[in-house]
């Protein structure tokens, strides 16, 4: 018999706790509709073990726009030994998005035991287009899982709001691992750190500390740099770290700059904010060119971007900084308080390197809503 180490003991029985009592009400039919945002993290993820365990913690900023709405409707059919749903992204049945789902329900299942006692009908639409190169895993994934914690909330009778969005934190990540920070904000901590007490890498938990007056408010604009899919898949380079020969050195890394964030968010910081965000953007993409096998997802577009971004701050004092997701698209950070000046730079300046000169207007939000 295999003896589990403390931290595998830990997760087991961490696990344990989202499996629910028998449900003491039923449901014949019904529908629940819930909006949910994506998020920029700051503090990156690039890594993971089973189960879609994180290999370094990581923290981000909820978006306040970017939000995908789930209506999920239900209605009662007899077990079977298979799941029974259909999909539709803006009305069009999507059968391409299945097989995630699919995928989604076999890793949930023994945490909502009623999935294969409903025929489901996944109506979804995204605030951005969905060709828009923004990553819609995050917002559609923990949009679904809190849908599904509704009806759990519905069968149980009687679930706190601390329970609901902690397991539906839980349940997203079996999704999309990013997709447990979306369901909160506007600070969200995902994986276990020293210095953040309660931290987990089983879901995202709100940022327990003081955040100074100068991170409220903040704001994103997202420049669309490439709308095309990416050549390389998320997952796909989430698994290259595995053996990659800097991987636990960039572990550390992240660690490190999550606890120098708790002092920075305090102080209010900015400059050294600036710093570890585009460390950690530069980080992420230097992981992706030095894997086997290796790969570029930034575009020249995205070099000119953040080189003018650079040539601006010097020039100006401003506190604007860049972040990157695992794409071309650049995230721009900045003050609420420096948005005309900033819009009017976007404007300027960097619309040009933007496909079709596109780019979207988001800030801090503070998790998701439940519409109906």
């Amino acid at each position: 018999m295999k003896l589990l180490s403390l931290s595998e003991l830990e997760l087991h029985m961490n696990r344990e706790y989202f499996i629910p009592k028998p449900y003491s009400k039923t449901l014949d039919n019904g529908s629940v509709t819930w909006s949910s945002p994506s998020n920029i993290a700051l503090v990156k993820y690039w890594g993971k073990k089973e189960h879609q365990i994180p290999e370094n913690p990581s923290i981000s900023f909820t978006l306040d726009y970017c939000k995908t709405t789930t209506t999920l409707s239900f209605s009662k059919q007899e077990d079977t030994s298979e799941f029974s749903f259909e999909v539709f992204l803006d009305g069009i049945e999507k059968d391409d998005f299945k097989p995630k789902i699919e995928t989604f329900f076999i890793r949930i299942e023994a945490y909502l035991p009623f999935l294969k006692g409903y025929h489901f009908k996944i109506e979804t639409s995204n605030s951005f287009p969905h060709s828009s190169g923004i990553a819609s895993s995050a917002s559609g994934m923990s949009a679904l899982a809190l849908c599904l914690m509704s009806i759990e909330k519905q069968l149980s009778g009687d679930i706190s709001e601390a329970y609901f969005n902690q397991k539906a934190s839980f349940l997203a990540r079996l999704g999309s691992g990013s997709a447990c920070r979306s369901i909160e904000g506007d600070l969200i901590v995902w994986g276990t750190h020293q210095d953040i007490n309660d931290s987990s890498d089983l879901y995202g938990i709100k940022y327990p500390f003081d955040v100074h007056e100068n991170f409220k408010n903040y704001q994103d604009t997202i420049l669309l740099v490439d709308k095309g899919e990416k050549q390389v898949s998320s997952t796909v380079g989430h698994n290259l770290m595995h053996e990659h020969p800097f991987a636990e050195r960039r572990f550390e890394q992240a660690h490190e700059n999550m606890s120098k964030l708790i002092s920075i968010f305090k102080t209010g910081d900015l400059d050294a904010f600036i710093k570890i965000v585009e460390s950690e953007a530069l980080t992420l993409h230097a992981m992706m060119m030095t894997s086997m096998p290796y790969f570029i997802l930034m575009k020249p577009n995205t070099l000119e971007i953040i080189n003018k971004i650079w040539s601006y701050r010097n020039e100006t004092n401003s506190k604007i900084c860049f972040t990157l997701d695992a794409g071309a698209n650049v995230h721009i950070l900045y003050p609420e308080n420096e948005m005309e000046n900033v819009m009017e730079f976007i404007k300027n300046e960097l619309v040009a390197y933007c496909q079709n000169e596109h780019y979207i207007s988001d800030q801090i939000g503070f998790g998701a809503n439940q519409i109906q």
